[in-house]
């Protein structure tokens, strides 16, 4: 999960993206104070002393004693919350945090040592702000120590935030319960009371009292485990860092774990359910290595003497960095070696180092869905003002975290790794445990230059006189913040729109946004990091564009120029006159000459020029014509993710002729390389993800050589009692074609009750997903957000799948309008997975009367959905769809039937 740490404090064993992207979303100030026109009351009237959604300052937390004790029969807790405290000035109202907490006796100590002095505190509620107020009997003196004890209790939560209720089943079927946190963005007050602002940094001794039965952990190793009253133990933590409330975490549970030793000392361990602990090996392994590579890496020893990953059998997102205990879905986490695919080892290892996603390839692919979402007029700058809790979750979107990514990925790309490398060092080191804004760290990049003009790294640190002009850059030197500033504090990208005329390249530069054919929006500036290379030049040439409009001069003419090399820059380029016909002959004759990322950069950036009436359709499919003769995973992947779009907004409307015309298509024009794919789990795992998405496409699509293979693996499958063994990273196009006769989805959903492979669940919960019976998938809703024997956490899954059925959509739109007040009080209000069930249920609609069933739905919702911002985009994505369905449906029915005798 995308992590609010950075803005504020510093993890320096989390991961890069985590540690970095996040304080580009929502610098300390920008949680903005919002007073409302009536002083704030509470629910017996009386006034409360504050009015602001954020706390006030001159109440500091230095260190919390935290006593918790969890029964997890009755789903109960109790605690006490000793915060220690200064002020900075004379108060009588301490106000902090606490939510469905019900506070059972406040006092306050003054002094320190043994006979502090003690008296009680008045405790007034203002819930709609989730602050209370504790009221002292005189003011607050500035500078003493000051000790406010809470005790409190409050009942497990049934959702996926604060202190929360998780269950699993058993081999022998019995169900268990354990308790587990997560407290980002703002759900620590939802299991102690307290300064619930990441600025409000401050160190935590935790207790734990639990069952015998039971283990406890938390951020810290164990110090003493001491016997109590009624049979239970009492667990000590040491205490931890200075650090924020979100980033406590602790679980009592019956896990078992497995660990190791890192080279430097830190011991790593993976906690997870007793059946399952046999999958842990390789998630440890990986976080041994990792976490050797981080110290490596960063010149910074881990702070903290273990790190624990934990698997939660209930979980909403992928993972969460907390200090010294990281909790992880299950899938996320354990790996069957029996059964999990190339691309689930891929994701655990991705999950565990969100560094690594910058050494692979897959990582392109997040930068065009970010983009997807950039180019709607709803988007947001990656550093955006928030102002209540709802509105900090929705930061957790494709905008803050994939393009934090993708800008930084560019900025390392363009002053290269070291340089990138050596700023990021000397931030993290300049910054530890300190608040942070992203200026800190674009000067963090420009202060690694010496100022006595030795040891310059060529262009970044340089001012000398450019080599060429295609050097551009280094004439003038780069300036980092102004350049990153352009990419984090307005929305959306650029379009770089190249004309070749004669050696002269003149470039513009505008605002890419979908809906703006014809009237881009004006006033947007960016500092573009181009890089490209030509014809003549198969090294990346450099040239930064800071106006409107400018000219590049290159050595000598050349018969094709492609810029964005390696699809590093967050951006869009057009070819004009042509531009596009050279680079479309040029991957139809020798498509190897370009990178496979560039390859998939230009299919990708091709459509996204149709949408804004920039290129023609017919130019898009044309250059896609090329690929029945590609064979690398990325061209191949965007391929599909610009063609299977197409024909699924045409199973959403009466088209059924054109629609058939279009799948045809697609698997004659990948039909060679579907041919060549073997039915095994060998090759590397590009090689693999590549077989595993092909061939289910091929089976999905009813191309019958691969319906029959499916078939028959599935019948011998089934005949085992799902014993046999099959090829890995085919079993999901077995499933699929095995699931859509009624004897086989049962069989299939027999098997996932009892499987203990997080990816064979996966696999069978996908197929069960795309049967064509509707009783089955209004079953198959019901059932996971009843949550008993499918998890709720894979309910919004399961529904953006059914709603991507032909069958299944209006079954997954209705749902989604009959329990959107449940759905709101499980995920929250604002979450990504609130979003992702509305995109998910929605965005794939092109009819006006469509258009205006959502648009009546969420503005009837009010305050509890209407705001939303997720709302606001699948409203812009279907007007779009509209537009788009309306300027090319007849284009595409006209351009299939010239393709068809072609392609036979």
């Amino acid at each position: 999960m995308v992590s609010l740490s950075s803005k504020w404090s510093l993890r320096t064993m989390s991961f890069l993206p985590s540690s970095l992207l996040i304080l580009l979303i929502v610098p300390t100030p920008s949680w903005c104070q919002s007073s409302g026109t009536m002083p704030p009351k509470t629910s017996d009237g009386t006034l409360f002393p504050w009015d602001k959604m954020r706390l006030p300052e001159h109440i500091i937390p230095v260190h919390y004693d935290l006593l918790i004790h969890a029964n997890l029969t009755t789903l109960t807790f109790e605690g006490t919350s000793a915060i220690s405290i200064t002020a900075s000035q004379p108060t009588s109202a301490i106000i902090l945090h606490s939510q469905h907490l019900q506070i059972l006796k406040a006092t306050l100590r003054k002094g320190a040592g043994d006979m502090p002095s003690e008296e009680p505190l008045r405790v007034l509620e203002y819930p709609p702000r989730e602050q209370i107020a504790l009221l002292a009997p005189t003011p607050l003196e500035v500078g003493l120590p000051y000790t406010v004890v809470l005790d409190y209790a409050g009942n497990l939560s049934e959702s996926f935030h604060g202190f929360y209720k998780s269950t699993y089943r058993t081999k022998e079927g019995e169900v268990r319960i354990l308790a587990s946190t997560q407290f980002e963005p703002t759900a620590a007050r939802m299991a102690f009371p307290c300064f619930d602002e990441p600025a409000f940094k401050a160190s935590f001794s935790i207790r734990i009292r639990r069952e015998p039965r039971h283990l406890a952990i938390s951020n810290m190793p164990l110090v003493k485990s001491e016997p109590i009253a009624e049979g239970l133990i009492e667990d000590h933590f040491d205490v931890t860092v200075k650090m924020s409330t979100y980033l406590v975490a602790f679980i009592i549970s019956d896990f078992k774990s497995v660990s190791k030793m890192t080279k430097s000392g830190v011991k790593v361990s993976v906690y997870a359910v007793p059946d399952k602990i046999n999958q842990a090996d390789y998630a440890l392994d990986a976080a041994v290595t990792l976490l050797e590579f981080y110290e490596d890496y960063f010149s910074i020893p881990y702070p903290l003497p273990k790190q624990d990953l934990a698997a939660i059998p209930d979980f909403q997102s992928g993972a969460m960095e907390n200090w010294g205990l990281t909790t992880y879905r299950e899938s996320s986490l354990l790996f069957d070696v029996e059964k999990a695919s190339a691309s689930s080892k891929l994701g655990i290892t991705m999950t565990v180092s969100h560094e690594l996603a910058h050494q692979e390839d897959y990582f392109l692919g997040k930068c065009f869905d970010a983009m997807e979402v950039d180019a709607l007029n709803s988007s947001h700058p990656v550093s955006t003002p928030v102002e209540n809790p709802a509105q900090i979750r929705e930061m957790f979107d494709e905008v803050s975290y994939d393009k934090g990514s993708c800008i930084l990925n560019m900025l390392r790309d363009y002053i290269s790794a070291d340089t990138f490398k050596r700023g990021i060092v000397h931030y993290l080191q300049t910054y530890s445990y300190k608040n942070t804004k992203n200026e800190d760290l674009w000067n963090s990049m420009a202060s690694i230059c010496p100022t006595d003009g030795s040891q310059r790294m060529e262009g970044f640190c340089s001012r000398g006189q450019p080599s060429s002009s295609s050097s551009h850059w280094q004439q003038e030197g780069l300036d980092v913040k102004t350049m990153m500033n352009t990419w984090t504090l307005q929305k959306g990208f650029p379009l770089i729109t190249v004309t070749m005329k004669g050696r002269n390249v003149h470039l513009k530069q505008e605002h890419y946004m979908k809906g703006s054919e014809g009237s881009p929006e004006s006033g947007y500036l960016w500092h573009v990091p181009l890089t490209f290379i030509t014809s003549k030049s198969e090294s990346a040439q450099k040239f930064l564009l800071k106006t409107k409009t400018d000219v590049l001069i290159l050595p000598e003419e050349v018969e094709w120029i492609k810029f964005n090399v390696g699809m590093n820059g967050y951006y869009i380029v057009h070819y004009e006159d042509d531009g596009w016909d050279s680079l479309t002959g040029l991957l139809q004759g020798t498509h190897t000459a370009v990178s496979s990322n560039d390859r998939a950069s230009l299919i990708n950036n091709a459509f996204q020029l149709v949408s804004i009436g920039k290129l023609p359709i017919e130019k898009a499919l044309d250059l896609t014509l090329y690929l029945k003769h590609e064979t690398e995973i990325m061209p191949v992947f965007q391929g599909l993710n610009e063609l299977i779009p197409m024909y699924k907004l045409m199973e959403k409307r009466d088209m059924n002729e054109v629609e058939i015309q279009f799948k045809g298509f697609l698997i004659r024009l990948l039909r060679g390389l579907i041919d060549k794919q073997t039915w095994t789990d060998e090759g590397s795992v590009s090689e693999r993800m590549l077989r595993s998405q092909l061939l289910l496409l091929a089976c999905v699509r009813k191309y019958q050589p691969c319906v029959q293979r499916a078939e028959g693996y599935f019948r011998a499958w089934k005949e085992s009692d799902g014993d046999l063994r099959l090829p890995n990273d085919v079993t999901m196009a077995v499933f699929a074609v095995g699931a859509q006769t009624t004897e086989g989805w049962d069989f299939l959903y027999r098997k996932y009750q009892s499987s203990l492979s997080s990816t064979e669940k996966n696999q069978i919960e996908f197929a069960l997903c795309i049967s064509q019976n509707k009783e089955k998938l209004q079953w198959l809703l019901d059932q996971s957000f009843k949550g008993d024997v499918i998890k709720t956490q894979e309910f919004p899954a399961i529904l953006r799948s059914v709603g991507r059925n032909p069958v299944g959509y209006p079954l997954a739109w209705q749902f989604l309008k009959d329990n959107w007040n449940k759905l709101i009080q499980k995920f929250d209000l604002g979450s990504p997975s609130i979003a992702y069930m509305v995109m998910g249920t929605t965005n794939q609609f092109s009819t006006r009367a469509r258009l205006e069933e959502v648009k009546g739905f969420f503005s009837s919702l009010k305050e509890n959905g209407s705001q939303l911002r997720c709302v606001q985009q699948t409203i812009e994505t279907i007007e779009e769809n509209i537009r788009w369905m309306d300027k090319n449906f007849d284009k595409i029915r006209v351009w299939l039937q010239n393709q068809n005798l072609e392609l036979l």
